[in-house]
């Protein structure tokens, strides 16, 4: 595996028009990595944890995540991603129709990266996915130690 394998975008999004539209976003900000969609915080989880396809077996990720999922609430999938030991550095961006200050303020002391609230502004998004496209270009694997 090289080091310049391409970050895949994972999208924890239950609203398929926003998922339509975030993509559409990200594909106008010239990101062309390959993007995952997932309509709930389980089927997300799940392959963030255990698909042989998602980033524990497979390299880098970002994850888009949306706070007000059917199953569960964002915070918690932000928690158990950042309290994990393997998969706490990835970037986490939360999309969100919430702009409560409290609850941004725990997202951040939970350890996402970017907040962004719907519906997006497309040019803060496009603001946010190019610093994001600068941060995809530097992820680097990690280094694989031998069994």
């Amino acid at each position: 595996m090289s080091a310049s394998q391409p970050v895949n975008i994972v999208m924890i999004e239950d609203d398929e028009g926003h998922a339509r539209l975030i993509e559409k976003n990200i594909r106008r900000a010239g990101i062309n990595n390959p993007l995952r969609h997932f309509l709930d915080g389980t089927s997300g989880l799940n392959f963030l944890f255990d698909d042989p396809e998602g980033p524990l077996a497979n390299g880098p990720a970002l994850v888009l995540l949306d706070l007000n999922l059917p199953d569960m609430s964002g915070t918690e999938i932000l928690s158990r991603i950042k309290s994990d030991e393997k998969l706490h550095r990835i970037p986490v961006v939360i999309l969100t129709t919430t702009d409560d200050k409290t609850e941004i303020q725990r997202c951040y002391d939970l350890g996402c990266n970017v907040y962004i609230t719907k519906p997006v502004n497309y040019e803060n998004f496009a603001d946010a996915i190019r610093q994001l496209g600068l941060f995809l270009s530097v992820i680097q694997l990690p280094d694989r130690e031998g069994p």
